[in-house]
């Protein structure tokens, strides 16, 4: 019954446990079928990657041989370029190595050459200061002997004439002197006739040409501005209660104001114009209108100003438009209309200016210069004028600092600068600005002097003319701008008379300011009288 059992049991069991071990071989034979498969599988991976690696090694070692060829080529063209270019700088270089000792050969050559020239010279320098001692000294033996002998002939002609060598000495200087100042009074004279004969004649057509195209008016000259008084009352209204108005008048306007007894009429003084022009302005009007006190003063001044600022202004523009000059700094602008206000031997400034613009204009046209430069500097000659009582110097060196200062052309500066020099620091547009000013301050009737003034000048050049050896008489003529001097016959001869007149001349141009030119004529004449008996 046990065995019976125990036989079923096992019979059981091994029923139960063969589908596992199947199962569980099974299972052993799949993962041992899957390991081989995967073996496989990474053999023919393996494979197929070795073969890449062999493609791939392959062609790299190919490109490389390509890379390296054509390296090589490259190597090789570059080296050859090389070699082509260091051949050309060689042969450059050889042929320039071989210029230059060409030129060293030459020079070496040449220096040969000189050298032995220079050798022949010193050897026949030597024998020529041999053979020039040989000489020298004999000359200094000839030489003694001949001071010796004309230390003999210089005592026996001393006896024989009876003065020394020194007398001798002096007569002929003297004698030479003379004969060579009459030699060079000649000259000058020839000179002188010949440059009239070609100048002269020129210059007066064109002087004369440029007086016949332009003449302007003549404005009387004023030192001082008189206003007219309605009656003898109006003074005593103007001075004021203790003298107030009069005070407050000169006060605004920096006059003077000048009360006398000419009837109906006070006096404004003034060394500027502008000043006079603006007091005497205000004035009319304070005694037009009546109201006249501190304040009303005051007010009528300041309105006046601004109307005068306003004039000088536009006459200034008007001027350089009239003139046809253009682009005037406005400073200068008002400089150049308060000449307006400005007078000159009683010649109005402004319209001497305008004068001398188209003067020199026209001259510039005939010379062919510039016509509008010629017309600016002669607009601008006098601007010094317009402040030459505020600002120390002459008005020409003042007219040309504030031209060069509001930026005026170097050639314009220069030539205001000069227009009154002598000349020689001159330009030939400054020489034009010089002849226009004179033509125009030349004119008859252009200006007008006062007697004391004209007297001073008369009585300086009369003395000028006394001051000179040899001089009898002299007469100042043509008021002023001409002097007559008759010179003494004996003392003076014919040709130191043409020095006599230089001399004169030069002086008068040294000491006296005048306007325009002097002319000075020397007479020398002989005179022979006899009575019949």
């Amino acid at each position: 019954m046990f065995r019976k059992g125990t036989k079923e049991v096992t019979s059981f069991m091994y029923a139960g446990f063969l589908p596992v071990l199947i199962i569980v071989v099974a299972v052993v034979v799949g993962i041992i079928i899957g390991f081989i498969m995967k073996q496989s599988l990474a053999a023919k991976d393996l494979r197929s990657s070795k073969n890449l690696m062999a493609r791939m090694a392959e062609e790299a070692k190919k490109e490389a041989e390509t890379i390296k060829k054509e390296a090589v080529l490259q190597a090789k063209e570059n080296l050859l370029k090389m070699k082509a270019e260091f051949d050309a700088e060689a042969k450059e270089r050889r042929n320039e190595i071989e210029a230059r000792e060409k030129r060293i050969r030459t020079k070496e050559e040449n220096l040969d050459k000189k050298t032995d020239a220079l050798a022949q010279k010193e050897s026949s320098m030597e024998a020529r200061e041999k053979s020039l001692t040989s000489k020298e000294a004999s000359l200094e033996e000839k030489r003694r002997k001949l001071d010796a002998s004309l230390q003999e002939q210089q005592e026996k002609l001393e006896k024989i004439a009876g003065i020394s060598s020194e007398e001798a000495k002096q007569l002929l200087i003297q004698s030479m002197e003379a004969e060579a100042k009459q030699d060079a009074a000649a000259l000058v004279r020839k000179i002188e006739d010949e440059a009239k004969l070609t100048a002269d004649r020129k210059s007066q057509e064109i002087i004369a040409y440029a007086i016949q195209r332009y003449a302007g008016d003549v404005v009387a000259e004023k030192t001082v501005s008189a206003v007219n008084l309605p009656s003898e009352e109006m003074k005593g209204r103007i001075i004021g209660r203790e003298g107030r108005n009069i005070r407050a008048i000169e006060a605004a306007t920096g006059i003077d104001l000048i009360i006398d007894d000419t009837p109906e009429a006070v006096v404004l003084s003034s060394f500027d114009p502008v000043r006079r022009e603006v007091a005497r302005i205000s004035l009319e009007r304070l005694i037009q209108d009546g109201r006249i006190h501190p304040g009303r003063i005051e007010d009528i001044v300041k309105k006046v100003r601004t109307e005068v600022e306003q004039i000088i202004r536009e006459t200034g523009e008007k001027a350089s438009f009239d003139v046809g000059v253009h682009d005037i700094h406005p400073e200068i602008i008002n400089l150049l209309g308060s000449l307006k206000y400005r007078t000159s031997y009683s010649q109005n400034v402004l319209q001497h200016s305008i004068d001398v613009a188209y003067l020199t204009g026209i001259m510039a046209s005939e010379l062919k210069y510039n016509v509008r430069e010629a017309k600016r500097a002669g607009l601008l000659h006098d601007i010094g004028k317009a402040i030459d009582h505020k600002v120390e110097g002459t008005h020409a060196a003042i007219g040309a600092d504030y031209a060069k200062r509001f930026g005026e052309n170097p050639r314009i500066v220069q030539a205001i600068a000069t227009h009154h020099d002598d000349g020689r620091n001159n330009t030939l547009l400054g020489v034009l600005v010089q002849a226009a000013d004179t033509l125009s301050a030349a004119r008859p009737g252009a200006r007008r002097e006062m007697l004391e003034t004209y007297v001073k000048r008369l009585e300086g050049l009369e003395k000028i003319a006394n001051s000179f050896s040899g001089v009898d008489k002299c007469f100042a003529i043509q008021a002023g701008r001409e002097i007559r001097i008759l010179v003494e016959n004996e003392k003076i001869s014919e040709n130191d008379a043409t020095m006599l007149c230089k001399d004169i001349v030069k002086k008068i141009e040294t000491e006296l300011t005048y306007p325009g030119q002097i002319k000075v004529t020397v007479i020398r004449e002989t005179r022979v009288s006899d009575f019949a008996k």
